[in-house]
């Protein structure tokens, strides 16, 4: 019995510090609760920035041994596009050099992509790099540019009629073969489905 007393006496003299609902009493500590600030969050997980590295001098050399020191320097996303304007696919690269590169030599993001415009080996360096362009709703300037990148620029669907500018209505096999001379609508103007023409001479003669 004195020992069943004692028992009681000391449940008595505790205090609970938690409500019937398990919720701390005012004035009661309890364990700090996450706050969700912690490292490993993924609330708070931020994006590494982008590794950074030196980007040679490319323009010059031949586009295979172009590709191959960006990729030696940490640049995977290599892409090259004809700097005449012709719209040609580099098929066999050690066949064409580089003319131009985007971005220029300099410290750039490795994870960028590093776009070279070339020629064939046997050709000159454009003054100014005809990169190709997409018709953004409105037509672009095709004059100088091939009746392929012209073809290229546009939405597929689009009805393109080519014309032989010399008047021979000579037949445009090989598109990247042949150079606008005009065109229609004219650049600016926006396009609504309307056909398009072109008229065209090979790249070796005059326009009229």
């Amino acid at each position: 019995m004195l020992v069943a007393a004692l028992a009681l006496s000391v449940a008595a003299c505790e205090v609970s510090t938690d409500d019937p609902e398990g919720s701390p009493l005012p004035g009661s500590s309890s364990p700090a609760e996450p706050d969700g600030s912690s490292d490993g969050s993924p609330g708070d997980a931020k994006k590494s920035p982008a590794a950074e590295a030196e980007l040679p001098d490319l323009v010059g050399m031949g586009l295979q041994s172009a590709q191959d020191t960006a990729q030696e320097a940490g640049f995977g996303r290599l892409t090259s596009h004809d700097a005449l304007g012709r719209g040609r696919a580099q098929a066999f690269d050690r066949n064409w050099k580089v003319c131009f590169q985007d971005p220029a030599p300099g410290t750039h993001p490795t994870d960028g992509t590093v776009d070279m415009g070339t020629v064939k080996l046997d050709e000159q360096c454009p003054e100014e790099d005809r990169k190709p362009e997409q018709a953004n709703g409105s037509m672009p300037e095709f004059k100088g540019k091939s009746v392929r990148a012209a073809r290229q620029a546009l939405d597929s669907s689009t009805s393109i009629e080519v014309q032989d500018a010399t008047g021979e209505e000579r037949i445009t096999l090989i598109e990247s073969n042949w150079r606008v001379c005009s065109q229609e609508p004219k650049a600016g103007t926006e396009l609504t489905g309307q056909p398009v023409t072109l008229r065209a001479v090979k790249f070796e003669e005059k326009c009229p």
